[in-house]
């Protein structure tokens, strides 16, 4: 009985040490990692604020090795490697947190539209489009429609576009009306049926019907099955309503009076459109009209062009108008035309790609409605 109380006597305090003793062993030993796995992770953080994304790779890599389970970290590096082109390397470790059971439903929404995105970056659209339909009605709806909308102008997709942009609209997420005219358009050019063509073309208009490019492919294709009479309705509409797109439509107009005998009137509003904006495109079509009602005022134009704005365009215009010696014209006119002919660009204003021709989808950015109706030279 002694010996009993004895042991519970002296157990006791000592069982109370070593549990002390543990629990203190324990304690220490997670202050070291919980000490480590920040510097690893501040380390890497330091690296990437300083451009060195090979070195942050390297610490945040050593961060989850030492803690598996912290899903910041995965996100982390899984966008590092996005960004270096690492393509497999980031669907990897996106793939890895969709493959836990463990982390919440947020992180596993998240994970699933990096790894999308992962996709979109490597170009593997098809990939990329199965990877964010399962987002719709999530929290990250919005931004996986935006992605889809990306995909689908990439690929040309654009009835696919059209959906998705309407889809935009109604959730409120921006205003896409104009882009959405610009899918029509697209749609209708690649149209067999003019009838199809002309009814999608319609319904860019009621779209958007202050954008220039729904009235210009529907005068063009009215123009095209000679239905003059109702392509000049179209652009004389367009330039009452949006009078910037007067140097888009000058030279349509030009052509397709004289057709419909509307000399007077057309000639009335290019001249009203030159004297608010001095556009040359608008110059070459008054010209155009002129000559043919029998109005020899072209180089008098020109030259009262030149005598306010510097144009070395109008000078060869003029030029060519001139009385040259004959042997000495051609020469002389050719080599302006060469100097002349980088001003004549259009250039976008969201990235500078130059064109010679009017774009209403960029080549070079892919951004909508940023090329300026006008010439460089005239920018």
């Amino acid at each position: 009985m002694d010996l009993e109380i004895n042991l519970i006597f002296f157990g006791l305090p000592l069982a109370f040490a070593l549990g002390w003793l543990a629990s203190r062993f324990d304690l220490r030993q997670l202050r070291m990692e919980n000490r480590s796995n920040p510097k690893a992770y501040f380390k890497g953080l330091n690296h990437l604020l300083n451009e060195q994304q090979d070195q942050a790779i390297d610490a945040f890599i050593e961060a989850v090795q030492r803690d598996p389970d912290t899903s910041e970290l995965h996100f982390a590096l899984g966008n590092l490697f996005r960004r270096r082109g690492e393509f497999e390397r980031a669907v990897r470790v996106h793939q890895h947190l969709l493959d836990r059971g463990d982390i919440s439903q947020s992180d596993r929404e998240r994970a699933q539209y990096d790894l999308a995105m992962d996709f979109v970056k490597a170009g593997i659209l098809d990939r990329a489009e199965a990877a964010l339909r399962p987002l719709m009605g999530t929290p990250l709806a919005p931004q996986a429609l935006l992605a889809l909308l990306s995909i689908y102008e990439r690929s040309r997709d654009w009835q696919q576009a059209a959906d998705i942009s309407l889809q935009l609209d109604q959730s409120g997420q921006g205003q896409f009306a104009v882009r959405r005219s610009h899918y029509l358009c697209e749609l209708a050019a690649t149209q067999a049926d003019s009838q199809q063509a002309q009814t999608l073309l319609e319904q860019a208009i009621e779209t958007a019907p202050l954008s220039a490019r729904p009235r210009i492919a529907m005068a063009s294709l009215l123009e095209q099955h000679q239905r003059h009479a109702k392509a000049c309705d179209h652009l004389q509409e367009l330039a009452h309503l949006v009078p910037n797109a007067m140097p888009l439509i000058a030279a349509s107009l030009a052509r397709l009076a004289p057709l419909v005998q509307r000399h007077i009137g057309v000639l009335t509003l290019l001249q009203d459109s030159y004297h608010q904006s001095q556009s040359l495109d608008v110059l070459y079509a008054i010209v155009s009209l002129q000559t043919d009602l029998g109005q020899e005022h072209g180089r008098k134009l020109y030259a009262s062009h030149l005598d306010k704005h510097p144009s070395l365009i109008a000078a060869t215009r003029l030029l060519a108008d001139a009385a040259l010696d004959p042997a000495q014209q051609p020469q002389v006119q050719r080599a302006l035309e060469h100097a002349a002919k980088p001003l004549r660009r259009y250039r976008c204003a969201a990235c500078g790609f130059e064109a010679l021709q009017h774009f209403w989808h960029c080549p070079g950015c892919q951004a909508w409605d940023s090329y300026p109706p006008r010439r460089i030279e005239e920018l």
